[in-house]
């Protein structure tokens, strides 16, 4: 009886790879193949490496101080050696020298330089504008880096609203007039949001026609924009454009 071609060609291919499982079985060695060998390998690699890095549980041994107020503030997720590089020879003999300080203006920047891809409530600064030409820690303490003042706190975050009103009638106000920022706004931004004005009399206080405010535009508030919020038809950060 005469054997199917597709049964030869089946035939064949069991053939080759019953051939490849026992080459690799019997006659190649198994320090190829064999995983254990790998890991084992891999483990003796890194053994051998010399260490560099202390760990922070080490810097808090003689920086407590230090310790203890970073890990409260916005910089507790980071290690001390991510800002102060490898210092396992500090560790063993602080005489040996001080580990690198960051004191130039562009360190920060490799973190907080604005880019559209960082999280929404990243602190982020445009370098070129902001407080230009001088290194970050005339400012801001690294091991709790709060912001000297409220509005620069908003427009490390809020940059391009910053850049608007800075530009419109609105440009001498600050952010904390119409609003109020709870503190966990800066930890959670899109779950603790800024209060905004939730009334007509709001605005009423500078631009109703009976305020005292002399220098601001004037409506009669009791009939214009009827019912409406005022800031739903006028955008309060550029408040000319409607």
């Amino acid at each position: 009886m005469k054997v199917p071609e597709q049964i030869k060609r089946l035939a064949v291919v069991l053939f080759v790879i019953l051939a490849a499982v026992l080459l690799t079985r019997y006659l190649i060695p198994a320090s190829v193949v064999d995983p254990r060998v790998y890991r084992a390998s891999s483990a003796q690699r890194e053994v051998s490496k010399e260490i560099k890095f202390a760990g922070a549980t080490t810097c808090s041994d003689c920086h407590d101080d230090i310790n203890t107020k970073k890990k409260v503030g916005f910089h507790k997720g980071l290690s001390c050696e991510t800002c102060h590089g490898p210092s396992v020879k500090h560790a063993e003999d602080p005489s040996s020298g001080k580990p690198f300080a960051p004191r130039e203006r562009k360190f920060c920047p490799q973190c907080h330089e604005y880019n559209p891809s960082r999280p929404t409530g990243f602190p982020q600064i445009i370098p070129t504008i902001h407080n230009p030409l001088k290194p970050c820690i005339t400012c801001h303490n690294p091991h709790d880096p709060v912001p000297p003042q409220v509005p620069r706190e908003c427009s490390a975050c809020h940059a391009q609203i910053e850049r608007t009103k800075a530009l419109s009638r609105h440009a001498l106000l600050e952010c904390t007039t119409c609003h109020s920022t709870p503190t966990r706004h800066k930890q959670l931004p899109r779950s603790v949001k800024p209060t905004k004005p939730e009334s007509r009399e709001f605005c009423a206080k500078c631009h109703d026609t009976g305020a005292s405010r002399k220098d601001a535009p004037k409506v009669d508030a009791a009939t214009h924009g009827s019912r409406f919020l005022c800031w739903e038809c006028h955008y309060p950060h550029m408040p000319g454009e409607a």
